[in-house]
């Protein structure tokens, strides 16, 4: 084995990372670049595949650059990304013939009720463990080649090709050698069988779409060809990949049935570990791959909420009353718990367990002595009251986590992650590298290449950094929830 790094891609929802590790899963030197947001209509978010590419190209030069790395010093790449995200490219050119539709895109919200109209959702989901939502890549597939002149001709000819950000980054930096993406992310698709670990024909016709779109699909650390870019300067083995919140999973060691985490980044997913057994949520929760190795699958359950870290940036951004994120943690401490004000950050809908892209956000509660900071305190509280939501729906699935590892970028706020042990009424540990996402690829790609000796060497590696203890007495913890049910109730327009 050559090389004295492991190279870590992180392509998230507003920016792209790469972190370069030693081989003792040290970071040594990383760079990130944020890239635009598009929205074209109400509820459409798109990205510009190839402002996504030139991010990548950039960080990953950055990062070499810093550590003073060149392609013989890397002795694997690991990817990993946001998840659903849809692209369909060209594959000669490897130009896409549309923008990515990003996962919080609700433009077919119409197609997955009528699919739903049909009786077709049971189907989907014993077959998936997913529900019929425009959060997942399927109906954005069949959206591209419906409304894009000429691409389901060309897609049935066998000139296109289909994938999430995982696999559009591999095509790309491969040369468009390799076309394959790994079994977490084929698992979010709407369109691969959890069970037989397959592509499923019923699913393809359900949503026509061509099988001669989609790529291989292989283990999270696996042999993915070579990265020929010039942004990496050289030959390098790609070894890893996984979707974000898999990858968070396998950062934070959770690799034991039961264990689970909570990432904040734009939005906040929990997932718990269930060993061999796909559990059927009865609580509209997801049942998700969340990890494969040496073709042992692993699979999750996974609470989905849209909107997290971004509802801080919509106070920075929108609202414009705060200038910073680590702001909202001041504000939080000198104003306290806000027990009357509640927002409900529904941007792009409600996902788990309401799964209502109707929904919208709103604040309620205000009075006229209501000020910036109890809309800043609540929107933080909102985060932690959605977290609740979740592990409360798996709960009532068997799934009662002792303790919950969090992640992402939410967590250097001490002030919530303390009200998120509250009102959980659960131990919150924080780890000492809390970029468990790209973490996780790294130690993926060190796997393959036998950096790493197992999957489960890992565990050593983890160290705590902080353990929150529930603090906040029941009555008021009851009553703050008791208000953030009836806040989410007036959002909803079925109700």
């Amino acid at each position: 084995m050559k090389g004295k790094f492991l190279l870590a891609i992180d392509q998230g929802t507003s920016s792209s990372r790469t972190v370069i590790y030693g081989l003792d899963a040290r970071a040594v030197a990383s760079d990130q670049q944020e890239f635009p947001q598009i929205y074209p209509q109400p509820g459409w978010v798109e990205h510009d595949p190839e402002a996504i590419w030139n991010s990548v190209t950039s960080v990953t030069r950055g990062a070499m650059e810093k550590a003073g790395a060149a392609a013989s010093d890397i002795a694997a790449i690991g990817i990993t990304n946001q998840r659903e995200t849809t692209l369909i490219w060209d594959r000669e050119t490897g130009e896409c013939v549309y923008n990515a539709i990003v996962w919080q895109d609700r433009r077919t919200a119409a197609h997955c009720q009528a699919l739903k109209n049909d009786g077709l959702e049971a189907t989907v989901t014993s077959k998936t463990g997913l529900r019929l939502d425009p959060y997942f890549s399927g109906t954005k597939i069949a959206w591209i080649l419906d409304n894009v002149d000429g691409v389901r001709a060309r897609a049935e000819a066998g000139k296109l090709a289909f994938g999430t950000i995982d696999s559009f980054l591999l095509w790309r930096l491969t040369g468009g050698r390799v076309h394959a993406t790994d079994a977490t992310n084929a698992s979010r698709t709407l369109l691969f069988n959890i069970h037989t670990q397959e592509w499923d024909d019923e699913l393809l016709a359900m949503f026509s779409v061509p099988r001669e779109l989609l790529p291989d699909v292989r283990d999270c650390a696996d042999d993915y060809g070579l990265a020929v870019n010039d942004s990496i300067g050289g030959e390098v083995p790609i070894s890893g990949i996984a979707g974000d919140q898999q990858a968070a999973l396998i950062g934070q060691a959770g690799f034991e049935p039961g264990m689970t985490k909570s990432t904040y980044g734009t939005g906040c997913f929990v997932v718990a570990n269930t060993g061999d057994r796909a559990l059927q949520s009865e609580n509209q929760l997801l049942t998700t791959v969340a990890m494969r190795i040496r073709g042992e699958v692993t699979y999750g359950l996974e609470g989905s909420v849209f909107v997290a870290g971004s509802a801080i940036q919509w106070l920075r951004d929108e609202l414009r009353i705060i200038d910073s994120a680590p702001e909202s943690e001041e504000i939080a401490r000198r104003t306290g718990v806000v027990e009357e004000v509640y927002v409900v950050p529904a941007f792009a809908g409600l996902g788990a367990p309401y799964w209502d892209p109707d929904a919208r956000g709103a604040i309620f509660g205000l009075t006229r002595g209501s000020g910036r900071d109890d809309i800043v305190t609540a929107t933080l509280q909102s985060v932690a009251y959605q977290t609740c939501d979740l592990v409360s729906a798996m709960s009532e699935d068997g799934i009662k986590p002792s303790v919950i590892r969090v992640d992402g970028g939410m967590v250097a706020n001490n002030w919530f992650l303390q009200f998120l042990a509250d009102v959980l009424d659960v131990p919150v540990e924080r780890p000492e590298n809390v970029e468990s996402t790209v973490l996780g690829a790294a130690y993926l790609a060190g796997a393959q290449a036998g950096v790493v000796n197992s999957i489960a060497d890992i565990e050593t590696l983890w160290q705590r950094d902080t353990l929150f203890e529930p603090a906040m007495k029941g009555v008021q913890r009851e009553r703050l929830l008791e208000g953030w049910n009836d806040a989410v109730c007036r959002v909803r327009l079925d109700n």
